[in-house]
């Protein structure tokens, strides 16, 4: 019988605590009614997660392996435990896939439109009473009849690319009738895992297996790629695989990248990585050819399609949400405290260029997602985005390069979204939030840097030590 470590079974109880919390947590339903309970119970399953990881660092790298594997898929299965909680994203998910099933392209119709009415039931599209309740969103009806939908923003185009309208699809026909959200959390389970699996084999070749802890048993995981079911984790999936390839096939790599921008157009920003150290023209268009090529043919058949824009909403939601007009939203929180509104956004760019040219010239080629995570890290500091699931790359890039500081711009995305319907000021809370990310981080890497600088200080004081040894040797015999 075999013998399991007690470094091993102290990490199994403080991960079963953790599931035990985030599944409490996820069973809460305070976003609206009570966000500051709610998190509260955030930091508590935070707090958790630093404490286990730290724990599994100790524990034999085969159990932990086993127990990372096992604890992501039940920790990740809590997300499973109600409907969606601080999102309605997964809605036009089950939307997209159900009209495309009835043969018409996502992109020709927004869902009020009426060309659609046919496809409607009563669990996206509720009426009457039903209407009054929180996250419903009114349409016309009937007159004398009230109308509404679970979606939001059911008056424009879909925003998602391809890659994302094709899983739409698959999981709507592999759901059985009535399943609802269900399909979906079920496919950001497996998507999890899977990203758990592909770092569990990237790691144990190239690094410590026990890092892949920081993705597989991280809040976000449970909260946001299952419970939410964002379609993030999809591009995550993609986006860490071409990255683990790249490195040792570049166009296969580039390909896996190409299919990440066109699950979720985010993972752009891990390109610079995968390009970090080519000093020819050559070597990185075998990466962005494939990579360009693969994005295009995702496209392609939309395109042959639709009647309308495959862009969809793209350009209104970008205005939308302010990015380009940081004074009307609460958007580059920490620019903002140092540089006029104007001056951000042009900041945040020459910022990015910066530390992409840093990444591009002195990255490491054999670590492509040690310059991912720095310019999506540095991108999400400068930005300081409020949506909590966009950090679910962060984290599985985290896991990856062992950089773990860089999770607690994560936690400053989620403290920022599960407040935004407190009383709290939104610019102070992003500001002190990311603010306090910024100087971990900060604090972190310095450590880091000091670290090494007394290690290579004392190995080459050995050396010293052994040259002048072999001298005084030689001197001796010489006599």
């Amino acid at each position: 019988m075999p013998v399991i470590n007690p470094r091993t079974l102290a990490a199994g109880g403080l991960l079963a605590a953790l599931t035990a919390v985030v599944a409490l947590t996820v069973r809460k339903d305070g976003y609206v009614s009570d966000p500051v309970g709610l998190a509260w119970w955030y930091a508590a399953c935070w707090a958790l997660f630093a404490v286990a990881v730290f724990a599994v660092r100790k524990v034999p790298v085969r159990q932990a392996a086993v127990l990372i594997a096992a604890g992501g898929v039940a920790v990740a299965a809590t997300g499973l435990l109600a409907p969606p909680r601080t999102s309605t994203d997964s809605f036009r998910y089950a939307w997209d896939g159900r009209v495309q099933a009835a043969g018409i392209s996502p992109y020709d119709h927004p869902p009020a439109a009426p060309e659609l009415a046919k496809l409607r039931d009563d669990w996206l599209f509720p009426a009457g009473d039903a209407c009054g309740l929180p996250e419903r969103v009114e349409i016309p009806g009937p007159k004398g009849e009230r109308h509404c939908t679970r979606m939001n923003r059911p008056q424009v185009h879909t925003i998602y690319p391809p890659v994302a309208e094709g899983y739409f699809l698959l999981v709507h026909g592999l759901s059985p009738d009535g399943s609802r959200h269900k399909g979906l959390q079920i496919g950001g389970v497996a998507l999890s895992a899977g990203v758990t699996a592909v770092l569990l084999l990237v790691l144990r070749r190239r690094g410590d297996p026990r890092l892949a802890a920081l993705w597989a048993w991280c809040p976000i995981v449970p909260i946001e790629a299952v419970n939410n079911a964002h379609v993030d984790v999809l591009g995550v999936l993609l986006a860490v695989a071409g990255l683990a390839l790249v490195a040792e096939r570049r166009a296969a790599g580039g390909a896996l990248l190409g299919a990440a921008v066109a699950a979720k157009l985010m993972p752009a920003v891990v390109l610079p990585g995968a390009l970090a150290g080519v000093r020819r023209v050559r070597d990185a268009a075998v990466v962005l050819g494939p990579a360009a090529a693969v994005t295009a043919f995702a496209y392609l058949p939309y395109l042959l399609v639709s009647n309308s824009s495959v862009l969809g909403y793209l350009g209104g939601y970008t205005e939308e949400e302010g990015y380009d007009d940081p004074s009307a939203r609460q958007r580059y929180a920490l620019l903002r405290l140092v540089l006029p509104d104007d001056w951000a956004l042009p900041t945040l760019v020459a910022g990015v260029l910066a530390v992409v040219a840093h990444v591009l010239l002195r990255g490491d080629p054999e670590r492509p997602w040690s310059g991912a995570l720095t310019v999506t890290g540095a991108a999400f500091l400068l930005a300081t985005p409020g949506y909590s699931w966009y950090a679910l790359l962060l984290a599985a890039l985290v896991a990856l390069d062992g950089r773990w500081e860089w999770l607690a711009v994560a936690a400053a995305g989620a403290a920022k979204y599960v407040t935004g319907n407190s009383d709290a000021d939104a610019q102070v809370m992003s500001a002190t939030a990311y603010g306090v990310a910024a100087g971990i981080v900060l604090a972190a890497g310095a450590a880091r840097r000091a670290g090494r600088a007394r290690r290579q200080a004392r190995a080459g004081g050995a050396a010293g030590d052994g040259e002048r040894a072999e001298l005084s040797s030689a001197g001796s015999a010489a006599h």
